[in-house]
């Protein structure tokens, strides 16, 4: 099976059954027909993203999950005729001739109809006739039609559709005095004059322009004949200005009281610190003197990030002055400039530097969330058990034997597992971790952090192991293991450390935003760090994002590509970015939560769109690669802003030369 149709039929049991459309026959058309072959060039990868993507003409083609709806609701049989007003890419009509015995299809711009045309002749529905037209006027010579479906929203049902609308026939749309409140409707005609209406949810479509639609000069919707003008009310603030007049500026990154700003925050138990992008150099530089902040002021003693475990333990040593592996060096693997840089350097000397004047069991510690690098976590596992229990040791080795052969690729291991339904290795790594969870008192009693990183080690295989698996399953499953595992992680060593122990967080806004006030939860099904940590710890936890306006980024193509600094394109002008821009502050904090900040948590609460971007950043589709709609106030507890920004500066990654040790000071990075 190909990658793409994996894919499809991973999106129709993910994105469509699960979310309600059991009409099996739509499920069926929609795993034949690909979607690869309806959008623009070099859109191939989002093809089965649960979101629309973008066409010729400023058009986009609609989300599949309400391709389907819509389809389910129509109720096509495969003795129908049906009409389709906007054609668009021709995917819908392309699904609708898998339903039905003959589709008419309208569109009203030209060169959309020419490329429709092409592309369902070449991919051979025969079944499905373009026009270029007024789709609101319909196309009387075929009617009647037994299903109509209209893939743009207007004010009302079109007139001249409802009568062309066979007795019995359903036609669904989208309808809405606003393009911010369309709801999608099916309506049935029973008789001559006599029709039912069925409400199927809010939704969001282009406009339908037509002579029975909106105007195509003016998509703002007038007032009714017969209602008289509407007053001019006195214009409420901007939401821009609203950030101007809330913003508190902050000061140079390298200015003492930059981090006195953030002592607001310094009662929570955590305070997760996030970034838009994984390469810029001022959200790092933030963070560190945040986290410097909370630490030296506010009893901060666990410093936890959006890393490996087995590589944050070695920094964990270093900034502890605890024995290490003399050969070992941290974050050697893609992407290595996301901890391999100078400004996370310049954090890690100083937090060595601030453990030196502290006692060992005051010492703060550095520790990695994330659920990579199993072969690191396997080794530690062996290597502990070999001191502490060599019997245990060589079952283990027996145990994960079963990854071995994996270990440089698991990936591989979660494609095999799927092949043959047969998930080989999951009794023995659960085994493992159970067994050594229950000898802790025994194990941990002369030396408890060596046992806490060796039980999150096995319990690092474990989740590995389901998570290899589950990137075969759905992109939302998988994603949702990770920040279970690592909201697990967290909630471990919290408790490791005792109940009064504060943590801040380092990860990338994507993670530390609570996802149910985000596209990630409200229509993925995606869960995050931020949302499990806010649900159990409450007002206990502060969730801080940070966004840029423009600047550079270092970056990459796709993974395991080169390292590259790219130019950050400027904010859109319908994203969260482009209101903090607007607002003129070069560098602030937005505290989200404060008493007189309610009319600013009014304008921002509108879903807009919010830039994010990975360590893969695509300027070419950024819109559809990198944004997501978001409510910023519910998302965020404050926000911190940088109007131009800059990348990060790597480090040397070449090895050392055999044989030679580089400064004991710089040990972990091997320089």
């Amino acid at each position: 099976m190909s990658d793409q149709s994996f894919a499809r039929n991973r999106m129709v049991e993910t994105q469509l059954a699960r979310r309600g459309v059991h009409d099996e026959r739509v499920l069926t058309a929609m795993r034949r027909v690909p979607r690869e072959a309806f959008i623009a060039e070099g859109m191939a990868e989002f093809a089965y993203e649960d979101s629309p993507l973008p066409i010729d003409a400023s058009q986009t083609i609609s989300q599949p999950y309400v391709v389907a709806l819509m389809l389910a609701a129509a109720d096509l049989r495969p003795t129908d005729n049906a009409l389709e007003v906007g054609t668009g890419s021709g995917y819908a009509a392309a699904v609708m001739s898998q339903l039905c015995r003959k589709v008419f299809s309208i569109e009203r711009h030209a060169d959309l109809a020419e490329l429709a045309r092409r592309r369902l002749r070449q991919a051979g529905y025969g079944n499905v006739e373009v026009r270029l037209g007024d789709g609101t006027q319909g196309w009387p010579e075929a009617a009647p039609f037994d299903a109509i479906i209209v893939a743009a929203g207007g004010p009302r049902v079109p007139e001249p559709l409802k009568q062309q609308l066979a007795i019995g026939g359903r036609l669904v749309m989208p309808v809405g005095e606003k393009e911010s409140e369309q709801r999608l409707v099916c309506l049935t005609r029973f008789d001559h004059d006599r029709f039912e209406e069925d409400d199927l949810g809010a939704v969001r479509f282009v406009p339908l322009i037509g002579a029975h639609g909106w105007p195509a000069t003016d998509t703002t919707p007038r007032p009714a004949i017969g209602e008289g003008a509407p007053r001019r009310a006195r214009r409420p603030p901007s939401a821009s200005s609203l950030i101007a007049d809330h913003a508190i500026t902050l000061p140079p990154l390298d200015d003492p009281g930059f981090g006195a700003v953030f002592d607001r925050f310094g009662t929570a138990r955590v305070v997760m610190l996030g970034e838009a992008s994984h390469g810029t150099s001022e959200f790092y530089q933030a963070r560190a003197a945040i986290t410097r902040r909370l630490v030296e002021h506010h009893g901060f003693g666990i410093v936890a990030a959006e890393a490996d475990w087995p590589d944050a333990a070695i920094i964990n040593g270093f900034v502890r002055d605890r024995p290490h592996p003399s050969a070992t060096r941290a974050f050697r693997r893609f992407p290595t400039w996301m901890w391999r840089n100078r400004e996370f350097e310049a954090f890690v000397a100083w937090l060595r530097d601030h453990n030196r004047t502290c006692g060992s069991a005051s010492q703060v510690g550095f520790y990695g969330l994330d659920l990579y690098n199993l072969s690191a976590s396997i080794r530690a596992v062996i290597d502990y058990l070999d001191k502490v229990d060599p019997e245990a040791a060589a079952l283990a080795r027996e145990r994960y034997g079963c990854l071995t052969p994996w270990q440089n690729e698991p990936q591989t291991y979660g494609r095999v597992a799927r092949t043959t339904g047969h998930a080989r290795c999951e009794e023995a790594v659960v085994r493992m971790l159970t067994e050594i969870c229950k000898r802790e008192r025994d194990y941990a009693a002369d030396d408890p952090d060596s046992f806490l990183d060796a039980s999150q080690n096995a319990r690092l295989v474990r989740d590995a192991e389901r998570y290899y698996r589950a990137m075969y399953n759905g992109a939302a499953e998988s994603w949702n293991l990770r920040d279970r595992h690592m909201a697990e992680t967290l909630f471990q060593l919290l408790e490791a450390k005792g109940s009064a122990s504060k943590a801040v967080i380092w990860a990338h806004n994507s993670h530390i935003g609570d996802a149910s006030k985000t596209d990630m939860g409200r229509v993925r099904g995606e869960t995050n760090i931020g949302e499990i940590v806010r649900g159990r710890l409450g007002d206990a936890v502060r969730l801080i994002g940070f966004g840029t306006h423009d600047g550079t980024v270092a970056c990459a193509d796709e993974w395991d590509a080169p390292m590259e600094i790219k130019a950050v394109l400027a904010s859109r002008p319908d994203s969260y970015e482009r209101l903090a821009h607007e607002s003129g502050v070069e560098r602030f904090l937005l505290d989200l939560r404060q008493a007189d900040a309610a009319a600013l948590r009014d304008a921002l609460t509108p879903e807009r769109l919010e830039r994010f971007i990975g360590v893969i950043y695509r300027p070419q589709t950024e819109r559809w690669s990198h944004y997501a709609a978001c409510t910023l106030p519910q998302q965020f507890d404050a926000y911190v802003w940088f109007d131009r920004t800059s990348a990060v500066t790597p480090l040397e990654t070449a090895p050392l030369e055999e044989g030679r040790r580089g400064d004991e000071d710089t040990w972990p990075f091997g320089l």
